[in-house]
């Protein structure tokens, strides 16, 4: 494959090196956090974590494992970098995306540091492209704080299971209310009325639940709507809230190939709904 010729000299001007077989193993992820301009790129030698976040109120974050990667070659403990997130799914899906059979684009994405552009050189059928797309200093992803030792309840489903829900909801509500008693329930309040759907604890559907304290709260419809491209994707959800409201979508994805990547989306509550006494 011609990305693997690169010599080791050009390889060792970059910190970061890392390569795939099939792009849409990267880019499949970033579209299920597409919908901000800018992500900032976090690099550990755990792996690569893409952070996108809108008015402080919801955050994104789309994880691939280092051992996802054909090569995965970094030479500090943390890189963080900012880039257009458009520009870079434009780059990665310059042969189209293919999805015939035995045939992928591959990928060698390479940072020479600070102030570098992040180099992607893609080939398919013979034919490399190479783009470089500007870095710029990424800004402080907030951090929601939201720590396992505060979280009060926890649900695990299967993503079926929440596609329908999602279909059979008024979309036009301005606002999505979760409860969580001794059963899920998905609310919404659109111009043709309220809707609801329930799940039970014991539904075939639900691999986890677990309900430390009843708890109600209602989050904009606009934040999460975005989270429905990661669901699409995902074969489990665990959805989770914490003492303050604040929520957790985690989704369990598989890539072409099989491996196991992941989506969480965080959101704040607009507003606590007080349980009838």
């Amino acid at each position: 494959m011609p990305l693997s010729t690169q010599s080791q000299g050009e390889d060792e001007q970059y910190i970061l090196v890392t390569s795939l077989d099939n792009a849409r193993n990267l880019s499949n992820l970033l579209k299920a956090i597409s919908f901000k301009d800018h992500a900032v790129f976090t690099t550990t030698p755990n792996g690569l974590k893409v952070t996108v976040e809108d008015c402080k109120c919801v955050q994104a974050n789309a994880f691939i494992q280092a051992d996802i990667f054909q090569e995965f070659t970094i030479k500090e403990d943390l890189i963080t970098f900012q880039v257009n997130l458009t520009v870079l799914l434009d780059c990665l899906n310059i042969f189209g995306g293919s999805t015939s059979a035995g045939i992928s684009t591959a990928l060698r994405m390479c940072y020479k540091g600070y102030g570098y552009p992040l180099t992607l050189f893609l080939e398919e059928g013979g034919v490399v492209t190479v783009c470089k797309i500007n870095t710029e200093e990424p800004e402080e992803p907030i951090d929601f704080d939201f720590c396992s030792s505060n979280v009060t309840n926890k649900v695990i489903l299967q993503s079926e299971s929440l596609k329908e829900a999602f279909s059979e909801l008024d979309l036009t509500s301005e606002m999505l209310q979760i409860t969580i008693i001794y059963f899920l329930e998905l609310s919404t309040f659109g111009s043709s009325g309220s809707a609801h759907y329930d799940y039970s604890k014991d539904s075939d559907m639900m691999e986890l639940f677990r309900c430390k304290e009843t708890q109600t709260n209602r989050y904009k419809m606009s934040l999460l709507k975005p989270s429905t491209k990661a669901l699409t994707l995902s074969c489990k959800v665990s959805v989770r809230t914490d003492s303050r409201g604040f929520l957790s979508l985690q989704y369990l994805v598989r890539n072409d190939d099989g491996q196991i990547c992941f989506v969480e989306y965080f959101c704040c509550p607009d507003e606590e709904v007080e349980e009838d006494s």
